[in-house]
Parts: structure tokens; C-alpha cells; sequence
């Protein structure tokens, strides 16, 4: 007997990335819902590779009463209706939105991290997907925190314009195609040309300077892997369709060398080192596309602090950072309270 899942959002990036991947890792569904918004209603989409269309519902007038769990990728304003309205009538609700991600009582999880924070999920039937960029960082940090106890992170992060949706990528694809005929380049999307640019700017600005994107890796880092983390992040947009790169600078309470942190990434789960130290021996994110690892490169002592490491870290932000991350959260739902799979 398997389940009855939900997935709302299901015309866009992230809910057809879950579709696919529910498909690839033959998630034991029963039956399976797709919702948008009602402009979609009626509208079919492909489950995956399989060579199935499932026809779009609209969520405003979809019963959740009978269904064990939805996968939510529909926003905070529209999670904000209707996430509640799911959890109450049994349905738990697994949401890529940050609406609850700080909520005491929703779980924020990464299974690779922290698979036993799943089990307060009871208190609001509703568990929280974190942040894409957070999501591959901690990943990459939970063997060396587990081996040498973390106390500061310093990460810049090279973030793709999937992370804004399909209208991030259409204006990369857009101003790119206009600059290579002379035509005008102007921002829409984005605050500045993203096009052959970096733009240090994602989400809106804080009254201490740092934006939101930054803060949510502060916050999250801190609920996931240990609140004792200090944090500091710079998050930047760049000119790349899909794949989010970060480098993390990492102070910890006792010694490790980079060898020793090789081994122990290496045997992680969720992680692919490559580290050959030699050209073309890292990932970049063209490679790391459709991929589930999060991966690690560029592995080296810090010698400006006492006990330091600096890498280079890459994932699919599509996957691990959103869709991916949310399909594991509810394998492990299954796995550890529902057992019916």
C-alpha cells in the first residue's frame, strides 16, 4: 500500500522538478494530485520520464481531507491559505516556501542533517523546506561540524538565476540574445543586467545591511546544524541557468586537516568529492545539472586562523536545494511515521 501524495505547484520549476524526481526514485504513490492555480486548471503535465500526464486541479477548490502528504511549491502568499487549511485535515504539508522555516514549532529539515528534527512534525503537521542555498551548505558542512565542532562560517555564494523562478531565466536567455544583436539590455526581473554580470543582491534589503537571502542562511544554518554557528554570508546572482556554487572559509573549535576532511566528506551522505588538485579537477555548475550530490572541491587548510578549512561547494539548486530535499523529506516521513510504503 503506498501513499496519496499532493504536489501544488505543479507547473513550475521546482513542482516539475519534484514530479520527476518522484518518478526517478519510484516513490511509493498510490495515487498523485497536481494542483495550481485556476488559470491552470485542466492543463496536463508529465510525471517524469514515465510517458504519464497528470491533469492540473485547482488548489482553491481541491479537498486535502484522505491525502497523506503534500509537497507544497506555490509561495508564501498562497502557502499562507492554504498550508493550514491541508495540515488540518490531515494532509501534512511538506513547503518549499520560507513562511514556516523559522516557526518554532515546524521542523526545518535537511534528511542528510537532521533527520531526527522530522519528528516534531506533529505540532503543526507542517515541515519546512530550508532556503536552496542553506540546503547544500550545511550538507557540506554536518561531517566536518560533527568532526571538529564548527563555530564560523564565512560563505560567498554564486547563486543561478533559477533561484528567481522562470522569469530569472528567461531574462538571462533574453538580454544575453539582445546584446549579441545590439539591442537594449534593460533589468526587469533583476535589479541590474545579469546578463555577462554578477549582481550582489538577492532578495531585499535589511536595516543592517545584509539581505534577506543572507539572513535566511544565518537562521537556518543556525535551527538545522547548531544555533552556536556564527554565520556570515554574501549572496550573489550570476549569469548561470541552473546550479548554485558557494565558498565557504570555516573556523572550528578543534584541529582537522584538509586530508582528514577529505576523507570524511567523501564517506558522507549526499556528498561527491572531487578534488584532484590539478586542472579541471572541481565541479562547476554546468556538471552538477540534474544531479542529486551535493559537490565538494578545492578541500584546503585555512592558514589565516588557527583551525581553519576553505572549499568549494556545488548542487543542482533545482534538486537538493528545493525539489530533491523536498521528496526526501517525505521518504523520511514514511519511513518513520506513516510505514506504509
Amino acid at each position: 500500500m503506498g501513499y496519496r501524495i499532493v504536489v501544488a505547484g505543479a507547473t513550475g520549476n521546482v513542482g516539475r522538478e519534484v514530479l520527476a524526481i518522484l518518478a526517478e526514485r519510484e516513490f511509493p504513490a498510490d495515487e498523485i494530485a497536481v494542483l495550481a492555480s485556476a488559470r491552470s486548471q485542466g492543463d496536463e503535465v508529465d510525471f517524469g520520464d514515465t510517458g504519464k500526464k497528470l491533469k492540473i486541479q485547482n488548489i482553491e477548490h481541491f479537498d486535502p481531507k484522505g491525502w497523506d502528504m503534500a509537497i507544497f511549491a506555490i509561495g508564501s502568499d498562497a502557502t499562507k491559505v492554504h498550508a493550514p487549511r491541508f495540515a488540518a485535515a490531515g494532509c501534512t504539508v511538506i513547503d518549499n516556501s520560507s513562511l514556516f522555516r523559522m516557526d518554532p514549532d515546524v521542523p526545518l529539515v535537511v534528511p542528510e542533517v537532521n533527520p531526527e528534527a522530522i519528528d516534531g512534525y506533529t505540532a503543526k503537521n507542517i515541515i519546512a523546506n530550508p532556503n536552496c542555498s542553506t540546503a547544500q551548505m550545511v550538507v557540506a558542512l554536518k561531517p566536518i561540524h560533527d568532526a571538529a565542532k564548527i563555530t564560523r562560517v564565512v560563505v560567498a555564494t554564486y547563486q543561478s538565476v533559477s533561484g528567481a523562478g522562470k522569469a530569472g531565466m528567461d531574462e538571462l536567455f533574453e538580454q544575453s540574445r539582445n546584446i549579441f544583436v545590439g539591442d537594449s539590455a534593460e533589468p526587469k526581473k533583476f535589479t541590474k543586467q545579469i546578463a555577462f554580470n554578477v549582481i550582489p543582491h538577492i532578495d531585499s534589503f535589511l536595516d543592517d545591511g545584509s539581505t534577506k537571502e543572507e539572513w535566511k542562511m544565518v537562521v537556518e544554518t543556525k535551527k538545522i546544524l547548531d544555533p552556536k554557528i556564527k554565520v556570515v554570508a554574501t549572496c550573489v546572482r550570476v549569469p548561470v541557468f541552473v546550479g548554485h556554487s558557494e565558498a565557504l572559509n570555516i573556523e572550528m573549535e578543534n584541529e582537522l586537516s584538509a586530508e582528514a576532511a577529505q576523507n570524511l566528506l567523501r564517506e558522507a551522505p549526499g556528498i561527491m568529492l572531487v578534488d584532484k588538485r590539478e586542472d579541471g579537477g572541481y565541479v562547476t555548475p554546468v556538471e552538477c545539472v540534474g544531479d542529486y550530490a551535493t559537490f565538494v572541491s578545492r578541500v584546503r587548510e585555512d592558514p589565516t586562523v588557527e583551525n581553519g578549512l576553505a572549499l568549494w561547494c556545488v548542487s543542482d539548486n533545482l534538486r537538493k536545494g528545493a525539489a530533491l530535499n523536498a521528496v526526501q523529506i517525505a521518504e523520511l516521513l514514511g519511513r518513520r511515521h506513516l510505514k506504509k510504503g
